[in-house]
């Protein structure tokens, strides 16, 4: 990892230091993800059978998981894991359900009753990563919300495994959606069925899920296509930020840098401190500690586009977090909580040195589906909400329409909207 003192550093030099490897995604990816949609579009299920040769090295006629591979499922997965998953279901369902959101009303003027309400979102189509490493984890993330939420039609879609079959860690998880469809499908192409639908894959109306730099290019371009569809966040290649003061135990700093390093080459990890020795501490830390990673590859390309920063005082590491907006941020400080309210952008924040980034990851309850790229700036993590939408309704009585008919009237025709105010002073007319 590149070592930077920020105070010796020019507005340029900053700018660089905080600038994300998939920043400068390429116009080749761009376009390859582009030919993709346009291929599906045109050829469907046949599109979707020569990407999946193409990248996953197996040939599906059918992408469907089957109820037999379903019911085999528990089988291949050890007890421990299969106790593991429902242990963190069950935290993962308590942080959420605390959390949905209330239906309200309120009577904003006499007779004139408003209200919001709650719908889920009917078809919802979530993308389970399994590249290097299956990810039974956010499939919990993922349908535990879509069934609190109440979405009618829940479809999952997962890469294969080399033999044409499906993780079976995840399809355990994903059972925490009743009546959920599973599609061996991985990638841009995933995502593209998903928001086109094809022969055998619904078209759904919302998509969430974490991937590579193809997928979350796969997602804006989906957002961006004619049909309304909607996506949950920018949630691409995985970061973490790290704030520590000279308190700090170096060996948990390293383990958290290289747990977020490990997840993929494109993935990207920070620490700042004001402490030199601390710095030192850390850099010997994650050589020792990534000699002995059985994913030491993946994780030391990752590496090469990280920082170990040092800065002036931790007023302003938070505010170099803040314009960085971290997909997670820990804070390995002596009184964490005392920072808090200084902290405005970060998709989860993690307290203190006992508080490692992967319980999050995996079981403390709240969610790891979240915005990268700096999107913390203006989106959250997934949420029971992110799987729902509001409605809002009104009613006037007589009496309403008489309260509040009259400002109605006013504003309509100080925007020039006779028709607006017509229809609104018929009926003073009629209450009067």
């Amino acid at each position: 990892m590149k070592r930077i003192d920020w105070n010796a550093l020019d507005a340029g030099e900053r700018a660089a230091v905080l600038q994300r490897p998939t920043q400068a995604v390429s116009e080749t990816l761009r376009e390859g993800v582009r030919a993709i949609f346009e291929a599906v579009a045109t050829r469907g299920d046949d599109a979707l059978r020569d990407f999946t040769t193409q990248f996953d090295g197996v040939r599906l006629e059918d992408f469907e998981v089957g109820a037999a591979e379903c019911d085999a499922a528990a089988a291949q997965v050890t007890p421990e894991v299969q106790a593991a998953i429902l242990e963190a279901a069950a935290r993962i369902e308590a942080f959420h359900r605390a959390g949905i959101a209330q239906a309200y009303e309120v009577e904003t003027a006499p007779g004139l009753l408003c209200q919001r309400v709650q719908r889920p979102i009917r078809r919802v189509g979530l993308y389970v990563p399994a590249g290097s490493a299956p990810l039974p984890s956010t499939a919990l993330m993922l349908c535990i919300p879509a069934r609190l939420a109440g979405c009618s039609e829940v479809i999952l879609c997962t890469p294969p495994r080399a033999d044409g079959s499906a993780d079976p860690a995840v399809l355990l998880a994903a059972r925490q959606a009743p009546g959920v469809r599973v599609f061996k499908l991985g990638g841009a192409q995933a995502i593209a069925a998903m928001a086109l639908g094809s022969a055998s894959v619904p078209r759904c109306d919302k998509l969430f899920g974490p991937g590579n730099a193809w997928v979350d290019e796969a997602k804006r371009q989906a957002a961006q296509r004619p049909g309304c569809l909607a996506i949950d966040m920018p949630a691409g290649p995985s970061e973490v930020l790290v704030i520590a003061d000279a308190g700090a135990n170096a060996a948990f700093v390293a383990a958290d840098l290289l747990s977020q390093a490990e997840h993929g080459p494109d993935s990207q990890v920070l620490l700042l401190t004001d402490s030199p020795a601390l710095l030192d501490a850390v850099a010997t830390e994650v050589d020792a500690q990534l000699a002995a990673l059985p994913r030491a590859d993946i994780a030391r390309r990752a590496l090469e586009a990280s920082r170990l920063v040092l800065v002036r005082d931790i007023a302003q590491a938070i505010a170099i977090s803040d314009a960085y907006a971290p997909e997670h941020l820990i804070l390995a400080l002596r009184q964490p909580r005392e920072w808090l309210p200084h902290v405005h952008n970060a998709g989860s924040i993690f307290l203190g040195d006992w508080t490692p980034e992967a319980l999050g990851d995996y079981c403390s309850g709240s969610n790891h589906v979240l915005p990268t790229g700096g999107a913390a700036r203006a989106w959250s993590g997934l949420s029971v909400a992110s799987f729902q939408k509001a409605i809002t309704v009104q009613e006037a009585s007589r009496a309403g329409i008489a309260s509040a008919g009259p400002c109605a009237a006013t504003l309509a025709h100080a925007e020039g909207l006779q028709a607006h105010a017509r229809a609104v002073e018929l009926r003073l007319e009629q209450a009067a």
